[in-house]
């Protein structure tokens, strides 16, 4: 019993991570760590706020740094501890507490922590074997390490944008925080990596992360496309080069504002017949154009609007029913509500409802993935600013409470 309940603590049970990170990449390691068991210690600042705790307020009118139902998800069963790093103070109260830390993760723009005196250099003289993972848009060296850039900057430069938009038509780019996920996974794999080596030899590591290189080492396929054939590849809309129909089609709706959508996506011969049984079996579907898949591939555009003629009549899940049971791949384009809701996703635990002080219980997204011996879980919820101060700097540092007060009345704890 007692080993079982060791496990449930988590694969990284008895790791304690100091966590400079912030917005999106820079949290979501910690939140990772987190659910699989270390100790994640948040350092954030009043001078300073994380702008996942700027957005707009959810209940009343007025800022509330405690109402961002994103920063509630990046950064849930972490500890918070607020240090006000302009002061020299602040910076040794980081240096002690790096002393009991195994890991800390920054993503900060280059300079800034040497600045600060918390390099990776200036922590190893506190923890010999400390891991430390730097996380920035383009390294910590090269003639574009200052370059000053956010996620969707990252997509352009990597040369995702450039395949995102309407086929033939110019790159329209995906305007969302890709980059900043890319870099926050490739992070966790690169710590723990470095702490499985640390548990061999002894020794601790410096981890220069490139949000940058992360999101180019996702995009295999046009890479060796260019390779391969000297083609680069532009905007693809629904393109498939293998696959017709392929895409999301339009299905029966009230009114336009509710346009609803299906995907679907036909790989070969077989599945090829069973859309063409599914949809009755059409005249047209017999035509020499479509007898074959590269044919149907040549003529995809004359396919896809009699494919939207079939699609418009008819219900979202109704079309899904009938091209899963002819095994076809074909889905709903779900919003968030939906997928929230949705059966199959609430009885896998997409999400988990979490009781914030500020906002009641909200639901927050799990880890993609499950352990059956140590199954990563949510342990608390995001932290109020500063909730945890009294227990890192006193209970952990040994501080007194006219030593913690002085300090709150001087805003170096602030």
């Amino acid at each position: 019993m007692q080993e079982q309940q060791q496990e449930n603590k988590g694969p990284l049970a008895g790791y304690r991570v100091l966590d400079f990170g912030w917005v999106l990449a820079g949290a979501i390691p910690g939140m990772v760590l987190a659910d699989m068991g270390a100790e994640v210690i948040k350092v954030e600042t009043r001078q300073r706020l994380d702008y996942m705790r700027q957005g707009r307020p959810i209940i009343g009118t007025e800022r509330d740094p405690e109402q961002h139902p994103m920063f509630h998800n990046v950064n849930r069963g972490k500890l918070s501890v607020t240090l006000n790093t302009n002061h020299p103070e602040a910076v040794d109260l980081a240096r002690s507490l790096v002393a009991h830390c195994d890991v800390v993760i920054e993503n900060f723009s280059p300079g800034v922590m040497d600045r600060l005196g918390l390099s990776y250099n200036d922590l190893r003289a506190v923890r010999d074997d400390i891991v430390m993972v730097s996380i920035s848009s383009n390294g910590q060296t090269g003639p574009l390490r200052d370059l000053r850039a956010y996620a969707p900057s990252i997509g352009a430069m990597a040369g995702l944008d450039s395949t995102l938009g309407y086929e033939g038509e110019r790159p329209l780019g995906l305007k969302h925080a890709y980059a900043d996920i890319a870099g926050a996974l490739h992070a966790v794999f690169a710590i723990v990596s470095a702490l499985y080596q640390r548990r061999r030899t002894g020794q601790g590591q410096y981890i220069d992360l490139s949000m940058l290189k992360a999101t180019v080492a996702t995009l295999g396929a046009g890479l060796m496309e260019y390779e391969a054939t000297g083609r680069v590849l532009g905007p693809m809309g629904n393109y498939d080069p293998t696959m017709a129909p392929y895409g999301n089609y339009p299905c029966q709706g009230q009114t336009p504002e509710d346009q609803r959508w299906v995907s679907i996506a036909v790989a070969n011969d077989e599945e090829w017949r069973g859309l063409v049984e599914a949809m009755g079996s059409p005249a047209w579907a017999a035509e020499e154009r479509f007898a074959s898949r590269y044919r149907r591939h040549q003529n995809r555009h004359e396919l896809d609007t009699l494919v939207t003629e079939w699609t418009s009549a008819r219900d979202a899940w109704e079309i899904t029913g009938l091209l899963q049971s002819q095994g076809v791949a074909a889905m709903p384009v779900m919003d968030a509500e939906e997928r929230l809701y949705d059966r199959h996703n609430r009885e896998r635990g997409l999400y988990q409802e979490i009781e914030h002080p500020a906002l009641g219980v909200e639901p927050i997204f799990n880890l993609m993935w499950n352990l059956d011996k140590t199954p990563p879980s949510i342990r608390g919820h995001a932290p109020t600013l500063g909730q945890h101060n009294r227990q890192i700097l006193c209970d952990m540092l040994g501080l007194s409470e006219p030593q913690l007060s002085d300090l709150e009345e001087r805003q170096i704890v602030y």
